[in-house]
Formats: structure tokens, sequence, C-alpha cells
């Protein structure tokens, strides 16, 4: 099998080909046989090599997949760094931008909460969402993120709803008005985030709860225009509000 695979040096990205027998052995074992005989300088990111933490996300064929479960087949593909985020080096990208925009986006709970118990209903409501391994493949997969880079990005908007959905948090509406500045409204609900995560999540499903949750607190979706007659309605059994009008 040919593994071409992007490399980055002083004068800017390159790609390089590898030879190497597939015996059926995952990704990331093809890239430390790689690491280990061929180019020491190859530069990835690993850790619990069993699809749980996340880190070793990257690019086949332009579609993320988490190289410790993910088996290549055929003759040849192309592994890249995820998009959409700074790359340090070769297959190695910045992570400190998801830490930052988790912090704007306040998704966590709030301190002042933590000394409460979830209740059942809390843990089967957000269960799917706390699941989220942060590898990131949704973000390099929103089309949102290319034009925009300010944008929060799925999974950083799927952990603002499992906190906002989260009955110990005491202040709904902080959350809400967190996530309104480059937030839930740059979202074109394209879904391409949702075939790409790996735990099952669906952030286009979270972000349209969020968008509704953020109409019930008053904010409205800046690109469109209003709507006449009354408006009203109530949340359904997902915690998602549902608008009726008038």
């Amino acid at each position: 099998m040919i593994l071409t695979i992007q490399k980055s040096g002083p004068s800017g990205s390159f790609a390089r080909e590898f030879q190497i027998e597939n015996r059926g052995q995952t990704l990331l074992d093809m890239l430390k046989t790689i690491k280990k005989t061929e180019d020491s300088s190859l530069g990835f990111r690993h850790a619990c090599g069993s699809g749980i933490c996340g880190s070793c996300a990257v690019r086949v064929d332009g579609r993320p997949v988490i190289a410790c479960t993910y088996k290549p087949t055929g003759d040849a593909i192309t592994v890249e760094p995820l998009e959409g985020v700074a790359v340090l080096r070769d297959l190695m990208i910045d992570e400190a931008v998801f830490e930052q925009k988790q912090r704007l986006a306040k998704a966590y709970l709030s301190p002042r909460e933590t000394t409460l118990s979830p209740t059942q209903s809390d843990l089967e409501q957000f269960a799917r969402q706390s699941t989220c391994i942060e590898c990131a493949s949704c973000y390099s997969a929103c089309p949102v993120i290319k034009v925009t880079p300010d944008f929060m990005g799925p999974f950083i908007l799927t952990k603002s709803w499992r906190y906002v959905t989260d009955s110990r948090e005491g202040n709904e509406k902080e959350k809400i008005d967190a996530i309104q500045p480059n937030g839930v409204w740059d979202c074109i609900l394209c879904g391409d985030c949702v075939p790409v995560c790996p735990q099952g999540i669906n952030p286009k499903m979270d972000i349209t709860f969020l968008q509704t949750r953020s109409s019930a607190h008053g904010h409205m979706n800046p690109n469109m225009g209003g709507f006449g007659g009354g408006f009203g309605g109530g949340y359904d059994s997902f915690g998602g509000f549902t608008p009726s009008f008038s």
C-alpha cells in the first residue's frame, strides 16, 4: 500500500509517499512503523490507542477518521491533518483554539452549581453529548469554519447544549448569551458534521435546539427578517423549543 502523507517543512507543506505492507493493521500502526523505519521526523499525535481520546484524528482521502481505529483498504490513501485549524507539524494541529472557544462559549458547568448531583433525567438527556471525545472531526468537516474561522464550531456548540440542558446550571441565559457571537446562528445546518462523528453525536440537531432555545430567550437570527404575528411555543422532551405562530 502507498501512503501519501502531507508533511510540513521550512518552505511549506509537501506530500511524501511511503510504501508499507497492509496486513490489516490500523492507520496509527502504519504511521508508527513509518516513523520507526523510514522517517523519524514524522509528526502525529496519539495517546489511548483505543478510540477514546480523539488525539489521533487525521483526514484520509479528505474524510476525518480516528487513526487508531481506522484500517485502510485499497492500494493507496492520502493522509493529511485536519482542516480549519493551524498545523504545528505534519499531521499535528494546534488544539489551543478549541480551549479558547470553549471558554468563550462557557461550555462548562458554572462553579457555583457543581455541588449538586445530576438528576436521572439530566443523565438521559445529555448522555450522548457527554461522549464527545473532542477529536475535532466535525470541526474539520464544517464548511463554515473554512470561511469564518471565528465560528465556534460543531463540537463546541454540542458541549454548550450539554450544559444548557443540565438542571444544575443556575444561569441558562448566560450560556445562551455566550453562543450568540460567532456561534449558534453562523451554522448553516448542512449536516456535514454528523456522519464524521465517531461517537454518533448529531451536532446539527444540538445546534437546532440551541437556536430555538436562543429564540426563547429573546435572541433573533440576524440572517433572517422578522416574522409577523404572535410568537409562542414550548419545550419538547429533548429540551428543544418548538415555536408556534399566530
